[in-house]
């Protein structure tokens, strides 16, 4: 139930309001004024009801709270952690006073997030498109595909079928199950002897272990399907449990978590990190002014060219426009044209150009290598590097948020002080510097 607002009337004159003691020249200051908040309220409210259940925190609250957890990269409890100690982050959410108690569990960001879906945080996305102005209206793009990693451990084939035992000892006991053998007294032997895999002595000790957990961890998974009704909570996990005992090497489409079964491993060829184990996502930026207006999460290992019809569709539906050009690296090759939009791939060895069209090409492929940089920001600043959120859902979420934080970074960081004063001592600077080498040149030679 969406909760009433309550007018309060006139402040005491003894106690100010947040916005007349706090500094009206940052960022989050400014960017609270900038945003338009009732929009919010108009999309999302239609997911409550107003006669029905416990009254709700406002939208704007929890939409604040979304935004600001990955503009500063924090956990969901630490974002209502940190709201409660500043008082920037109280007047960003809506508050005219200072609360010292935490705004709601964190829980609830999680339910919101659910409430809201994929759809809500791409009306996120798109109000931050909005607010950079004509700088998100660039109708020429460009884009590239990065690994969004998944908050899973590095898989290994003995690492699961330890975790598929664990599982099965929980399960049995919850349900209480009467089993021949649970081989608690057995596994933690046999883990102790696969410590030795890496050294020649004890290699062959180790490969027996692996084979015996294995084995054992099938016998519990057959011992409780045997003990369990045949319709009860446990029938996906005990699917994949026995997927993970069947799969081989070589096989397609494996699993490689229990707890995230949809994982992709994914290879971009670094030499730093063979494989990455997460989801694919396209991410799109306006070729001049490094606006974000475009972020998808895939959940197969699809072909770069094969992202680019739903990614700009994506941007068709946040900017109302088509885009003219778009610039994109050799994993796109063999694509030319998608709808109005022209996809140009790096080709200066192409016989046909001119001097001057292949040094123009190259110009412009030096523009597209300008995304590198920001899918870096949006790892290391704004929560792509490891995605903690759950599932596919989770997945198209964390991109879509973090794009968003990245566009409010960037209007912040535009109408902060300290950007106009360095534009301002760079410009005088460069004055100065001419100044002193004309005077310099033109000056008249002294004799004596």
């Amino acid at each position: 139930m969406i909760k009433k607002e309550q007018k309060t009337g006139q402040m005491s004159f003894l106690m100010p309001s947040l916005a007349e003691q706090l500094d009206k020249s940052h960022g989050l200051y400014q960017l609270a004024k900038e945003i338009n908040w009732s929009y919010f309220d108009e999309e999302f409210g239609k997911y409550y009801r107003a006669d029905f259940g416990r009254p709700a925190k406002p939208i704007r609250l929890m939409v604040s709270l979304l935004i600001l957890k990955h503009l500063r990269n924090l956990s969901d409890e630490s974002v209502v952690e940190q709201w409660s100690e500043n008082c920037y982050y109280q007047y960003f959410s809506g508050q005219n006073e200072f609360t010292p108690k935490q705004p709601c569990s964190a829980t609830e960001l999680v339910m919101f997030r659910n409430r809201i879906g994929s759809d809500g945080m791409e009306k996120i996305f798109k109000e931050s498109i909005r607010i950079n102005g004509v700088d998100g209206k660039e109708n020429e793009i460009v884009g590239d595909t990065t690994v969004q990693e998944k908050n899973i451990t590095y898989p290994t084939d003995s690492k699961l079928h330890i975790k598929i035992i664990e599982k099965c000892w929980k399960i049995i006991e919850n349900e209480d199950l009467d089993i021949r053998q649970s081989y608690k007294r057995i596994v933690p032997k046999l883990r102790y002897q696969q410590r030795g895999r890496n050294h020649p002595k004890h290699a062959v000790k180790a490969r027996r272990a692996d084979k015996k957990i294995k084995t054992i961890a099938g016998r519990l998974v057959r011992e409780i399907e045997r003990n369990l009704p045949a319709q009860n909570i446990y029938n996906e996990d005990i699917l994949i449990f026995k997927k993970v005992l069947l799969q081989k090497k070589a096989d397609s489409n494996k699993i490689y978590s229990l707890h995230e079964p949809n994982v992709n491993c994914i290879s971009k060829g670094k030499d730093h990190k063979k494989y990455e184990f997460g989801c694919k996502v396209s991410i799109l930026r306006t070729k001049n002014t490094g606006v974000l207006v475009g972020a998808k999460s895939f959940e197969k290992n699809v072909y770069d060219g094969k992202t680019l019809e739903s990614s700009l569709e994506q941007y068709r539906n946040l900017t109302g426009q088509e885009a003219k050009r778009g610039y994109f690296d050799l994993g796109y090759r063999g694509v030319k044209k998608i709808g109005e939009t022209e996809i140009i791939t790096p080709d200066a060895r192409k016989k046909s150009m001119t001097a001057y069209q292949r040094m123009k090409h190259k110009k412009s492929m030096k523009r597209r290598s300008a995304i590198e940089p920001i899918i870096g920001h949006l790892k290391q600043d704004h929560r792509v590097g490891r995605n903690f959120l759950k599932g596919t859902a989770g997945d198209e979420m964390n991109i879509l948020l973090a794009a968003a934080a990245f566009n409010f970074k960037r209007f912040i960081r535009l109408r902060a002080p300290a950007f106009f004063n360095q534009i301002f001592n760079t410009f005088w600077k460069i004055i100065e510097i001419l100044f002193e080498s004309f005077y310099i040149k033109n000056s008249p030679k002294m004799t004596f």
